[in-house]
């Protein structure tokens, strides 16, 4: 017959635990992407909830608020004044130098 080297069923064992893997993994990908899907339906249901969206709401504006009132102390303080490198009081001289904030000078002759 053939001469055989004693590494077949070594290499049977191989192919079949690939082959078992390779089903594995497609089953799983489907009942995972099923499952996936139903977390997205239930996730937008709560989301798309008024009550959600109201408290969803009501976060957003104190986030803001609180931006807003950080932002003005630390304006006032030497850190703020530090971090801007007076490009407040620069934006303000360029203003009233060219009459505008852009900072490009205006070079009509009347």
């Amino acid at each position: 017959m053939y001469k055989t080297t004693g590494k077949e069923p070594l290499m049977r064992g191989k192919l079949w635990f690939i082959g078992g893997l390779a089903a594995g993994f497609v089953l799983g990908a489907r009942a995972g992407r099923e499952r996936y899907e139903e977390l997205v339906r239930n996730a937008r249901k709560v989301w798309d909830h008024p009550t959600v969206q109201e408290a969803a709401g009501v976060a957003q504006a104190q986030a803001n608020r609180l931006y807003a009132e950080g932002k003005d102390r630390l304006a006032h303080t030497r850190v703020g004044e530090k971090l801007t490198g007076g490009m407040d009081d620069a934006l303000a001289a360029s203003t009233t130098s060219t009459g505008s904030s852009s900072g490009h000078r205006n070079n009509t002759t009347i």
